[in-house]
């Protein structure tokens, strides 16, 4: 009996190891990169290829995936190349609060402190007691309270008013996000450049590059010096064996930060959560932001495309960079992330999932279609994929808006096909 139980732990221990692979990370000071190939973890050519087409569409420039830290997917667009440099927009606020949390495990600032202590008296045109009030915390978390309407970039004070009692009010407002880089570089008595040349590079070998833009220091950098960012979110903060960002801080980075956005955490966007809000508007909305992604998906997101998307449960890593798809250019661009993450979910040939067409009454109407060309598809969820074939090759990809229709004004007559998952049904455009 005694040696049937070692026998079983000792299996248990095999299969464990068998199952349970530990991150890997590139070398810091070398160009070096482990790949998987796609073969190796059974993606689909077709769904690969599918992938690319859709990057393409929409204007991307590079995307790399990595599963346990290896490069499965690096594919450039155009003449862009893995050395290229590219701007991180609005997903460089990660980046920032990463930064906070490494000054304050240095004891340079604590997030309770006010912001006028590193800002100075009169960085807003609020009352000296209202501004006392504001702190680290609140610009982390976008609660500071100050109007967002009008130059939501402005950061001279005399832009900087009040419109809500601190914390109360959730507001994607760049101004006092923008204004932690000063915060920053009081405390630290550095330049933002060079703390995180200091404080960062050494660790990970992560390399960008804060510009100045108008009011704005953006970061930039190349795709793999992006992608290497989010493995360090991938692995909690920490680069194999250096914790750089400190695990408490990231903890509370990565998680709710308030109530009145769930799916925000420090300056970070989170999936999985029971409401969300968006840039430029007080609406909240139920339910996750990215329904396609993981609910413990975390992402670093910028304008016009520039996104980390970082999957735990997955073991993933995706980054995308490139310009707005078809001039498109919201803040935060959940419908892009949605759009990728359809294909990405799709690439292992052993999960694809059976059509769900199967079990719905689809119907599409009307066909023949007269111009303008307006199709209707009833029984399907109104922000599904749908792709366009002439008799050869696919021409298009039109995403089903809210009145369950697809607008083709730009078609040629003849024979066309819709695709939707792995249905395919025949239009006739006159």
């Amino acid at each position: 009996m005694l040696k049937n139980t070692l026998l079983f732990v000792v299996l248990f221990a095999l299969a464990k190891g068998l199952f349970t692979q530990s991150l890997y990370f590139p070398p810091i000071n070398s160009d070096n990169w482990d790949t998987l190939s796609p073969q190796e973890l059974n993606y689909c050519k077709q769904e690969l290829d599918d992938l690319y087409y859709y990057l393409d569409s929409v204007d991307s420039k590079a995307f790399i995936l990595l599963i346990n830290g290896k490069i499965v997917i690096e594919q450039y667009f155009g003449n862009f190349t893995k050395d290229s440099f590219w701007y991180w927009a609005s997903a460089g606020k990660t980046l920032t609060a990463s930064l906070i949390g490494i000054a304050q495990e240095k004891n340079l600032l604590k997030l309770n402190d006010p912001s006028s202590k590193y800002l100075g008296e009169g960085w807003t045109s609020l009352t000296k007691t209202q501004e006392d009030f504001i702190q680290i915390w609140n610009q982390l978390t976008m609660t500071t309270g100050l109007d967002d309407a009008n130059n939501a970039d402005c950061t001279d004070p005399n832009c900087l008013k009040y419109k809500a009692a601190v914390g109360t009010r959730w507001a994607y407002h760049n101004a006092p996000y923008t204004l932690l880089d000063k915060v920053i570089e009081v405390s630290s008595k550095l330049t933002l450049n060079q703390f995180l040349l200091n404080n960062l590079t050494p660790n990970t070998g992560i390399k960008a590059l804060y510009i100045q833009n108008g009011f704005n220091k953006v970061a930039f950098s190349t795709p793999r010096n992006f992608a290497k960012f989010g493995l360090l979110l991938l692995a909690k903060g920490k680069w194999d064996q250096n914790q750089t960002i400190p695990s408490n801080y990231f903890n509370s980075m990565v998680n709710s930060s308030q109530n009145l956005n769930a799916s925000y955490g420090y300056l970070t966007w989170l999936n999985g959560k029971e409401n969300f809000m968006i840039p430029q508007s007080q609406l909240r909305f139920s339910g996750s932001p990215i329904k396609y992604a993981p609910d413990d998906c975390i992402m670093a997101l910028g304008k016009n495309g520039q996104m980390i998307h970082v999957s735990p449960s997955k073991n993933m890593v995706w980054i995308r960079m490139g310009n707005a798809p078809e001039g498109a250019s919201p803040l935060v661009n959940f419908d892009l992330g949605e759009g990728i993450w359809h294909y990405v979910n799709r690439l292992d040939c052993n999960q694809i999932k059976q059509d769900y067409l199967n079990k719905v009454e689809f119907k599409y109407y009307p066909n023949p279609l007269q111009f303008p060309y307006k199709l209707t598809l009833d029984n399907l969820d109104n922000d599904c994929i749908v792709e366009i074939w002439n008799t050869t090759s696919k021409v298009g990809i039109k995403i089903l808006d809210e009145t369950n229709s697809i607008e083709l004004p730009g078609y040629s007559p003849g024979l066309y096909f819709i695709k939707i998952e792995n249905a395919i049904f025949p239009i006739v455009l006159e």
